[in-house]
């Protein structure tokens, strides 16, 4: 990369994919849920899901250190309660309470959409702005 702003587009596309990504695996959870698919093939989708997000908040928080952004820590406390957030939803699965798990996985995609629709859009307006 030649410049900042090459930087700065190429990071926000990167964000923008890792989105889709995520949100993609928690709407798969949510049809397994739905369709009663087996434990293992819910439990599998759980376990990307757990691991991507992990890996997406890591390389996120990572880039706005970097940035000096100023809404760190309330982004951070996000990306911590929908880890938790997670981490129940596999507790109860592997309790076998499915019927506690369809609400949650529903309530954690709405949740982790509104997080790139507020706090993740202020972020790369941010990252954009060069500062």
């Amino acid at each position: 990369m030649s410049n900042i702003s090459e930087f700065n587009t190429d990071s926000n596309a990167q964000t923008d994919r890792e989105h889709e990504v995520q949100l993609g695996l928690l709407q798969a959870l949510c049809q397994a849920v739905q369709e009663q698919r087996d434990a293992a093939a819910v439990s599998e989708i759980l376990e990307q899901l757990s691991a991507y997000s992990e890996a997406h908040f890591m390389s996120e928080e990572l880039l706005m250190r970097l940035k000096s952004y100023d809404d760190y820590e309330d982004h951070v406390e996000d990306h911590q309660q929908m880890l938790e957030a997670l981490g129940a939803i596999a507790a109860d699965h592997a309790a076998g309470r499915s019927s506690l798990v369809a609400g949650k996985a529903q309530s954690a995609l709405t949740f982790i959409g509104q997080h790139i629709a507020t706090r993740d859009t202020r972020f790369a307006a941010f990252v954009r702005s060069g500062q």
